[in-house]
């Protein structure tokens, strides 16, 4: 069994960071500009931590396989970015921000990181004010806020409906002063294909040019990956779709241990899914249940009237309205964390409660238009309501939103110490590639908090502490044998799969391995399940492997041998999360075992057996991986049943 060495400064918890900073070892401007930096990902995470290391001095080369770091995923973020200035004055503080962020994981994430990110969390607001970020203001010019899921004061800033993209501009544009002063080398359409691993370290990555094919080596002194998550593992998610999980994963097979894989979050405000042929769903923020009710049909008669178009949700009076958030949890009401909201929206659909085709809700506004105005409701919620409309062809100010729950945001990720540094020293993981601030949920606004806190304010630090031993590592020779023997690697793998010349697109595989997902490695888990899943994965990889179809050539642009990679990835991780799913005997915030509920329904925890990092060791081809345990220790937040009543 592996020790870890979590690197966790001594101290109580409020002073770990300062003490770690106090005591870190420094590089000094003449010899950053000595050593370089490779950062994977040019989303709010990678983009602000190459221009961190651009400002710092450093060398630094940023990859992304969008056209456009403006194109990241980030981009898709909604509702806000949560932080602890408690300008509400309703009684936050970063201790608050802290506990809520432990209890709304369900007690499964690490103190010290999770401490250290709501500390950081303020300066990400100033940071992003100096930028232009043009956040909402009050009507007397401060900075306003909102609530957000799983908290009982105001602390979300947000820009409308689209503060992930007016983050992400902010990051960008910083970014582009880097790449103006050089400092930063920009490398778009180009995908990270292997990691180079040479005597132990990781030194650099193998990418593929997406518009050329073109196959290349990369030397870096350190190596960041700000990748994302894995959601798409379920082919319908509210990813992009081009978000996959494969840099991770060949990190994953190059030796960096794979933490928490079936923590994967449900998000309870989605538009339903509406045919057989959708290639992916759009979420609703969650911002939305700040003045949306959530209800159901009290009665299964109104309930099938809907159903079959004899009844409309505006039919049903009040008195026959199931507002069964407000009803089960009324200290937080429809302000629950995100796994609680979609179990509850699930236990009411599959109870024969569910309207449309049977799988949703209503998010409705007519109260918050009674009560505000719908100007008030306009300004605040205005382009979601227009995104709302374009998709389902109805006016949400005069009919209630339909939502139900699915795949979002993904937890587990790469395993990394305080330093975000994975198993293989010099290789460091952030934003969503990393496993270590959410636990078994994600408080909403909570993503963009991560992701810019890792990218400006903790990578600089740490990163820096490793390379202040790397002063006297000279820069390799990529085309050195080390790197000569990973090009090849890759460029064999390539060939195989265009060999294979079948008769399935990879499209058609990757739908396979969504349906297995979402039935038994989705909302609620079994033991059944999770061992059936395991074996049909293996059938649907041996299928892929001996009958892919990939047209066109490796030498050229080519969308489908994309796909075709990233699809031979996601079956291997979807084996990895039902493996873990099945070894953790217990529910815990998103990761929901039928077995194992309390009398009410909810999550049921079994502390004394499962209050660890479950992280995953690849043990080679067709074989079995192994699980090593960081056991978790709670020393300033009490481990309690979460109790949102």
């Amino acid at each position: 069994m592996t020790t870890f060495n979590s690197k966790i400064p001594e101290g109580v918890v409020a002073e770990k960071w300062d003490n770690y900073k106090n005591h870190q070892k420094l590089v000094n401007p003449a010899n950053k500009r000595k050593l370089d930096i490779i950062v994977v990902g040019s989303g709010l995470a990678g983009g602000a931590a190459a221009a961190s290391f651009g400002e710092l001095g450093f060398n630094v080369k940023c990859f992304a396989y969008q056209d456009s770091p403006r194109r990241a995923h980030s981009i898709a973020a909604q509702g806000g970015i949560n932080a602890a200035k408690n300008y509400t004055n309703d009684g936050d503080s970063i201790y608050r921000l802290f506990y809520d962020t432990v209890k709304g994981g369900d007690y499964r994430a690490r103190e010290s990181n999770v401490y250290r990110l709501a500390q950081v969390s303020n300066s990400i607001i100033d940071q992003c004010v100096a930028q232009g970020v043009p956040f909402a203001r009050d009507y007397g010019g401060l900075l306003d806020n909102r609530s957000f899921g799983g908290a009982q004061v105001s602390r979300t800033f947000y820009a409308k409906g689209q503060t992930g993209q007016q983050l992400l501009l902010g990051a960008y544009s910083a970014l582009s002063r880097q790449i103006g002063k050089g400092t930063v080398k920009m490398y778009n359409r180009t995908e990270m294909m292997d990691v180079v691993v040479i005597d132990g370290k990781c030194r650099g990555i193998v990418t593929r040019n997406m518009v050329t094919g073109e196959i290349d080596a990369h030397f870096g002194h350190a190596v960041v990956l700000a990748t994302g998550g894995y959601g798409n593992v379920f082919f319908l998610s509210t990813n992009a779709m081009g978000s996959n999980g494969s840099a991770a994963w060949k990190a994953y097979k190059r030796g960096a241990y794979f933490a928490n894989p079936c923590y994967v979050q449900i998000h309870p405000t989605c538009i339903p899914v509406h045919g057989e042929f959708q290639s992916k769903l759009t979420l609703m923020s969650e911002s939305l249940r700040n003045d949306g009710r959530v209800w159901a049909p009290k009665r299964k008669e109104d309930a099938e009237a809907i159903r079959a178009g004899k009844l409309k949700p505006q039919d049903i009076p009040d008195e026959q309205r199931d507002f069964y958030l407000e009803r089960r949890y009324p200290a937080f009401g429809n302000l629950v964390p995100r796994d609680v909201a979609s179990r509850a929206a699930k236990e009411r659909c599959d109870a024969g409660f569910g309207v449309e085709s049977g799988e949703a809700v209503y998010l409705d506004f007519k109260y918050a238009i009674d009560r505000l105005g719908r100007n008030v409701v306009e300004a605040r919620y205005g382009n979601l309501f227009q995104m709302y409309e374009k998709i389902t062809d109805q006016n949400p100010y005069e009919t209630p939103m339909m939502i139900y729950p699915a795949i979002h945001y993904t937890m587990g990720g790469l395993w990394v110490d305080y330093e975000l540094q994975t198993t293989i020293p010099g290789l460091f993981a952030a934003g969503e590639a990393n496993f270590s601030d959410h636990g078994a949920n994600r408080l909403g606004a909570s993503a963009l908090m991560q992701g810019l806190a890792d990218g400006y304010f903790v990578l600089p630090y740490t990163v820096q502490n490793y390379l202040a031993d790397e002063l006297h590592t000279p820069r390799m020779d990529e085309k050195s044998e080390p790197f000569e023997k990973a090009v090849a690697e890759v460029k064999n793998h390539i060939n195989k799969l265009m060999s294979i010349k079948g008769s399935q697109s990879a499209d058609t595989f990757h739908k396979k391995l969504g349906k297995v997902m979402w039935e038994h490695v989705g909302m609620a888990r079994n033991k059944e399940g999770l061992q059936k899943a395991i074996n049909e994965l293996t059938q649907i990889k041996e299928e892929f492997w001996k009958d892919v179809k990939i047209p066109g050539s490796a030498d050229d642009l080519n969308p489908e041998l994309e796909k075709a990679n990233r699809v031979a990835d996601f079956i291997e991780l979807g084996e990895l999360m039902a493996r873990d799913a099945l070894a953790r005997e217990e529910s815990c915030g998103g990761h929901f075992r039928t077995e194992h509920r309390t009398e009410e329904g909810e999550a049921l925890r079994h502390d004394d057996d499962f209050a660890y990092v479950g992280a995953w060791e690849y043990a080679g081809e067709n074989q079995d991986p192994n699980m090593h345990k960081e056991d978790l220790k709670f020393e300033f937040c009490k481990l309690n049943q979460r109790n949102y009543k």
